[in-house]
Parts: structure tokens; sequence; C-alpha cells
């Protein structure tokens, strides 16, 4: 049998436009939940950042997020844990992915109810580093999935890795980027996938293939790609393991119908599954250190160090500014929790909190990554986000009883960041 395990990735950034989000869940987010409904032999792992869920909840699509409600009760789809506002988790504090995943599992517990139970964890961007490990563990969940490029060692189909830490062991699931970017690129029809899958099987009873890609990828990236590839792949299994089934059970293997039989043996050997319910077919195997990288990164970037390109590239001078920018956001937020001692004060140092964990998604590095991705008002909306978190913060701060020397040294941060800022736009304009 060969299992295949479908990951969706559902996300849109704290500062999408509601028209927008509109567009896509027309365009994608509904459709491919009708593609779900209409196929009861489908099966796969959604994730969906808890921002996304606030999103679509207060822009009026709630229908969307009954719709996931409806099929994870149903046992078709699972969802993973993740960092709420979709940080790359490797690049920004221990404390930070812990409140990212904790945020995370508050929303969505509250939107899901019971439904949301996640075994699974989903990075965003797939984005690894040995230091998410505690918090990702920690939370208590059993597999984390990574990018193929991750895998330090022999590709697993019918065994899962390990990772370790501290004792305790994570299942390791690793995307298939070859395939999953084929099918994200319109490489592959339907009856060419089934047919790819069935070339990895080789001589072994059972084995796995897990895909990945954003859920924007069916309708949205790509017109009515829900339909022509999902819609058609779940047609073909479920016709031709009905008709596998009807000609066993009658014992109709005249000549004319071999080939029938062939192409339905074929189709009865793909299975679709969550990626939690391979836990359960596949053993676990030897424990491996998996490699830093993202699903965006390649086999030379890791060569270089360079194991974020998108988000942190070595040679990328605005990413070094936004970051530095970023760390002394952090760091004047911080200390405004700590030193808030009124009502006034705590105030503030509340709406700061609030805001810097908003102001670590990803997409302001994204967008200033050049590769090729460039977009100066996105970059700039994510500037934003942080500087309203430095405002509110140095407010606290100023509004505390805190020592007048004490306050002057938050100041210092504030220049330095007004600094940071202002080179960040001036590199905006070249």
């Amino acid at each position: 049998m060969i299992y295949w395990a479908q990951l969706f990735h559902f996300y849109q950034p704290p500062t999408q436009i509601p028209s927008v989000l509109e567009k896509i869940c027309k365009e994608s987010y509904d459709p491919l939940l009708d593609v779900f409904k209409e196929h009861s032999n489908a099966r796969a792992t959604v994730n969906i950042n808890g921002v996304l869920v606030e999103m679509l909840k207060d822009c009026g699509h709630t229908k969307i997020i009954q719709g996931l409600k409806e099929l994870a009760e149903k046992g078709q789809i699972e969802i993973t844990g993740t960092g709420k506002y979709h940080p790359i988790l490797p690049l920004i504090p221990p404390d930070e992915i812990k409140r990212q995943i904790e945020l995370n599992q508050k929303t969505n517990s509250f939107y899901f109810g019971n439904t949301y139970k996640p075994a699974g964890f989903f990075p965003p961007e797939m984005a690894y580093g040995r230091d998410i490990l505690p918090a990702v563990i920690g939370a208590g969940h059993r597999w984390i999935i990574l990018s193929g490029v991750a895998c330090p060692t022999n590709w697993p189909v019918d065994t899962i890795y390990q990772v370790e830490h501290e004792g305790k062991k994570l299942a390791l699931f690793f995307r298939d980027n070859i395939l999953s970017n084929k099918i994200s690129f319109q490489e592959l029809g339907p009856q060419d996938f089934l047919e790819h899958l069935k070339s990895l099987r080789g001589d072994k009873e059972n084995i796995y293939v897990v895909t990945a890609m954003d859920a924007e990828t069916y309708g949205h990236h790509i017109q009515d790609w829900e339909e022509l590839f999902l819609a058609e792949v779940y047609e073909e299994l479920q016709v031709r393991s009905e008709t596998y089934a009807h000609i066993k059970q009658t014992k109709v293997l005249a000549a004319q119908q071999s080939s029938l039989l062939q192409d339905s043996e074929t189709a009865q050997q793909v299975q679709t599954a969550t990626i939690s319910q391979l836990l359960e077919v596949f053993p676990t195997g030897e424990v491996i250190d998996p490699k830093p990288s993202s699903w965006s990164t390649s086999d030379e970037d890791i060569s270089a160090g360079n194991y974020y390109p998108l988000w942190k590239d070595k040679d990328n001078e605005i990413h070094r500014l936004q970051w530095e920018h970023m760390a002394t956001c952090i760091d004047i937020c911080l200390s405004a929790v700590q030193i808030a001692d009124n009502d006034e004060s705590k105030r503030f140092a509340n709406i700061a909190r609030g805001l810097l964990d908003r102001a670590l998604h990803s997409c302001q590095f994204w967008w200033a990554s050049r590769r090729p991705m460039w977009d100066i008002n996105l970059v700039y909306l994510g500037l934003v986000e942080q500087w309203r978190t430095i405002i509110n913060a140095y407010k606290a701060i100023v509004s505390s009883g805190a020592a007048d020397e004490l306050k002057k040294e938050n100041y210092h941060k504030v220049e330095l960041a007004d600094e940071h800022r202002k080179n960040i736009i001036d590199k905006l304009f070249t």
C-alpha cells in the first residue's frame, strides 16, 4: 500500500486587507473545503495559523472555520500546532517561540473546540533549528514536519526517523519537495501523479509519501486546480477502488477486463492519510539530527550556512537591518512589561506585548528577500507593526515609576531603533 499524506498550509499575515482575504476565500478556501466534503475518501493534515482563524471570524468567513471543524469531526482532517503569527521560529528568542505556540493553541482551541488536538507541529515555512525543539516537545506534540532538504541521511519511505532532545523523542516527517513542487507548478496531472506514486513503491510492501503546500495553491495561485487536480485524484481513487472491489467480488476476470483490473489495482494501492495516521502503520527508526533549513532552502544555502535565505539572508542588508530593529523592539517591549508598575504603564505595556506578537510575522522579511520577492509596501507594513510596539513600550516605561536613569537607557534604545528604521526606509528607495 502507498500511503499519501498531504498537508495544506492555510495562512495570511496579520497585515492582510479584508478585500484580499475575501478573494482568497472565494477562490481557494471555499472550493477546497467543498472538494473534501464531496470526497469522503479524502484524508489530509491541515495547518491553519491562529491569526488567520481570527481574521476569518472578524471578516465574516466563519463558514470556513465551521467547515474545517466539521471535517475534523469526521476524521477527514487533523489540524496541527504552529506559531500563531507565523514567525520564523529559529530566528526569535526561546521564550517568544514558546509564547507563539501557546497563543496558537489557545486561539485554535477556542474556535475548533475538542476537534483541535494537535499531535503534529508545522513550523512556519518549515523553518527548523534545534532551538525550537524544547517548545515543540514541551507543548506535547508527537511529530514535526520538515523540508526534505533537512533530511541528513537516507530518504525514509517505510520507517519514521526521530529527533531527540533531553531524552524526549519527536517523530520526523519530511516533505517530498520534488513531488510537492511538481503539483504546485502544474507539472503533474492526476494520472501522471498516480503513476509516479506507483513508481516510488518498488518492491516494498508499504511506503508513505508526504506532500505539503500552501492551501492557496488550489484556486488562488492556480485557477480551478482543486478541481483539475485534487478532485480528479480523489475521484479516480474512489472509482477504481470500487471497480476493483466489484471485479474481485464477482470474480469476472475476462481478458477484455484485464486492463480495467490492472488500473483499479494501481489505485487500490494508494490510500490517503493524515500524517498522524502514518504513526499507526510504520515503525519508528533511528534518531537523527535534521539540518537547519526551511522549505525554501537549497542544499547550496545549507552548505553556505545560509539556512533561512528568504527571511535572513547573510548577504541581504535590509534583512540585517530588519532583524536589528526587531531585536531592539523585543528588548524595549520586554523591558516595558517588567518595568510597568501602575495602571497606565501596565495598559501601554499590554498593548506593546500584543503588538509584538503580531510584529514577529515572517512576511515582512520574505518581501525584502529579492529572491525574487520584493514589495516596499509590505516591508514597510512590517516595520510599522514593530514601531507601534516600540512607541507603546516606551510610553509604558515613561509612565512608570522607574528611575530616570532606566528611562534614559531605554530612550537610547528607541533612538537606536529609529536609526535602523530610517536606514531601512532609505534602502526601500534604492
